[in-house]
């Protein structure tokens, strides 16, 4: 008789929050994954999707990375001993080589760590930052360019399939 063996499941990812805004300001020059540090009632709040990331940014303060205006706003049946603050500033984990270079890299002139998006993976919550170049004003009028003449094309085709 056979087994069924089951192959190793690849890791699942559900997306939680993502950053829109940041593809529209920024070229995204590398990507990294973060894990974040988080009270229990933070946690609670993002399985209820209670959370905004469009005004974050990532800093580093002596060695270690932190995510500053990440908003998770507190549910109302959060504890009662505890004061929730929806704008604290979370603390970002990352190996001490990758923190390393990305200083080495900010340190660069036009260069700055923005957070893209929050995602579950193996039931915990992970942040991917990138290390991204401000865009011009015409970077960006090129970006809307390119949107909407997709948006042309595929509005054609669908009509000509019809």
């Amino acid at each position: 008789m056979a087994t069924n063996k089951k192959s190793p499941a690849a890791p699942t990812f559900a997306k939680i929050a993502e950053n829109k805004k940041a593809a529209f300001d920024y070229f995204f020059e590398e990507r990294y994954e973060a894990g974040m540090v988080l009270e229990g009632w933070e946690v609670k709040a993002i399985r209820e999707g209670k959370v905004q990331l469009t005004d974050g940014y990532v800093v580093i303060r002596d060695g270690e990375l932190f995510i500053i205006g990440c908003l998770i706003n507190p549910l109302k049946t959060a504890s009662t001993h505890i004061n929730p603050e929806a704008a604290r500033t979370r603390k970002l984990l990352l190996n001490k080589e990758e923190i390393k270079r990305l200083i080495g890299k900010i340190e660069q002139k036009g260069y700055t760590l923005v957070p893209i998006n929050l995602h579950w993976k193996s039931g915990k919550v992970k942040c991917d930052i990138a290390l991204a170049k401000g865009k011009a004003e015409h970077d960006k009028r090129n970006t809307i360019k390119d949107r909407e003449g997709k948006r042309e094309v595929e509005r054609v085709m669908k009509s000509r399939h019809r």
